[in-house]
């Protein structure tokens, strides 16, 4: 590979299946790229955890990959920048050092003292009137009641681990626990803190936290980390971090923002109701907004962003690209002694086939993507997926296509929600995420939403790049205005008109399968 001359960021993205680590340049272009995998450990009651260790042990091991293509000089290494997996808590010691194991995103044991503390006697959505009027006027949302906010799983450890609530020196999420590792310094970004709720967000320009919300949270100050911008410079790498990582100690490291925050960044979808959609593990659509808004009952709020002085629209649906994982792990290629030979390695590619060439709408059969319970449009831990309308001729590619589906009608309804929060429609969205590398995904997603999808370029790579975006406008090598030149789109997929009526109709059923059934996904799934 030829040295390049310019300079260029390491940008760490550390997705819950692990890190990717890149090199990129001040203006975007990726030269270098590696992956390492981390577990993601599921427990009972809900528990959904992983090792910070088995964070830092990938980074690094992904870092020395890439600094050992020698696509660039490492003089040219011009900053650090850093986003990751977001609503997750480290628990960190007086050492710098985790005292257990990370709470994920997926983790809902914190549900029951989130409740506590959001109730009251007089409740609009299960919230009390009371506490909804001053968390909403004061942050723009509540904590969610399904256990999944990264308050939810501080008020688990205080309650059911006290302990480690005691022992604990800070309270962060892993963007903010890997730049401790690499700086030495505690601290979250106006972006990194949001759900944890606790802060006054209506001066944009001025976040802090709110001593009423702590008191009513039950949250000690101390034991949460100061804030800056994400595009502030925490300091240069301390003298372990740099051994470790095989870069120069002088190398300074950029406050940086979650997956969330670095995927609008990084789609290109950079002005005001320009939205993108992320399809990952999970899938959100979203966008810039002007101003501060709560929609309680589809549990969407504009928040503050990673660009300086700017909200944006939060929101996601919890199972995407995981759906087909687990097509493929437990209904295709499951491991077990029904299994004939090995599972092959381009699963996903003859999923896409497969999708092709089988009908739109998958012979009236449904899929709902609801894995593991929802986060918008709808709060439901308990709602569950499966395949509605199945027949004796049902066949496997009809299975294969409806997952495709499935998770493209739940990004409708999304959708619905978002432009009607928003109070337009979209023309287009900018589509990202390992999932929009599929041709046959980006059609479906343009034919059900009924929009144009805008394929960019390296979508798994969107984190990535946005990370580095950050780092770039932190040191002045770029605006965020100039971001949007900056991303090129691949392919643009047109809404087939064929395809309206089927949809149309499967969508509204899509709908129907919610409403008749959520009473019985909650007593099925009562804990």
């Amino acid at each position: 590979m030829p040295i390049r001359e310019g300079k260029y960021i390491l940008a760490i993205d550390l997705g819950t299946s692990g890190p990717k680590v890149g090199l990129v340049s001040v203006d975007g272009e990726i030269v270098a790229s590696e992956f390492e995998e981390t577990p993601l450990l599921l427990l009972p009651n809900g528990g959904a955890e992983q090792r910070p260790d088995d964070w830092w042990a990938a980074i690094t091991k992904a870092t020395r990959k890439v600094i050992g293509q020698n696509a660039v000089p490492l003089d040219d290494i011009v900053a650090l920048s850093c986003t990751s997996q977001y609503s997750s808590t480290v628990a960190v010691g007086r050492n710098g050092r985790p005292l257990m194991n990370a709470i994920n995103w997926m983790d809902t044991r914190g549900a029951r003292y989130v409740q506590q503390i959001t109730g009251g006697p007089i409740k609009i959505e299960g919230y009390g009137i009371d506490k909804l009027w001053t968390w909403v006027r004061l942050t723009g949302g509540i904590p969610t009641r399904s256990g999944k906010d990264s308050i939810a799983h501080i008020l688990y450890l205080k309650h059911e681990q006290p302990e480690i609530y005691r022992e604990t020196r800070k309270f962060v999420e892993p963007k903010d626990y890997i730049n401790l590792r690499l700086t030495g310094k505690f601290a979250a970004t106006y972006d990194s803190i949001n759900l944890h709720w606790l802060t006054d967000n209506r001066n944009i320009a001025n976040i802090v936290y709110d001593d009423r919300l702590l008191k009513m949270a039950g949250v000690d100050r101390d034991k949460l980390p100061d804030l800056k911008h994400a595009t502030d410079i925490l300091g240069p790498l301390t003298p372990e971090a740099a051994a470790e990582l095989g870069l120069p100690a002088s190398v300074p490291v950029v406050a940086g923002t979650t997956d969330a925050q670095s995927a609008a960044i990084g789609s290109g979808a950079v002005k005001d109701y320009e939205a993108h959609l992320y399809l990952g593990t999970s899938s959100w659509i979203s966008c810039y907004v002007p101003f501060k808004k709560t929609d309680i009952v589809h549990n969407m709020a504009s928040l503050p962003s990673a660009i300086p002085g700017r909200y944006y629209v939060a929101n996601e649906q919890e199972c995407a690209g995981m759906c087909l994982t687990f097509l493929r792990d437990n209904l295709v290629y499951p491991a077990d002694e029904l299994a004939v030979g090995a599972r092959p390695a381009e699963a996903y590619k003859l999923f896409d086939r497969i999708a092709e060439h089988t009908p739109a709408g998958s012979e009236g059969l449904i899929f709902t993507p609801w894995l593991y319970g929802e986060r918008t449009p709808i709060e439901d831990h308990s709602v569950r997926g499966g395949f509605f309308n199945l027949s004796l001729k049902s066949k496997r590619e009809s299975l294969v296509r409806a997952v495709f589906e499935g998770v493209a009608y739940n990004a409708r309804w999304l959708l619905d929600c978002t432009e009607q929060f928003v109070n337009r429609q979209f023309e287009s969205l900018n589509m990202i995420g390992g999932g929009a590398k599929s041709d046959i995904w980006c059609q479906i997603h343009a034919d059900v939403l009924n929009r144009i999808i805008r394929q960019v370029k390296d979508p798994l790579q969107a984190n990535t790049r946005g990370a580095a975006f950050v780092a770039s406008a932190a040191l002045g090598y770029a605006t965020f205005a100039d971001i949007s030149a900056r991303v090129e789109i691949a392919n643009t997929y047109h809404p087939n008109p064929a395809n309206r009526k089927v949809y149309d109709d499967l969508f509204k059923e899509f709908l129907n399968i919610y409403q008749s059934n959520k009473k019985i996904y909650a007593r099925l799934n009562r804990r």
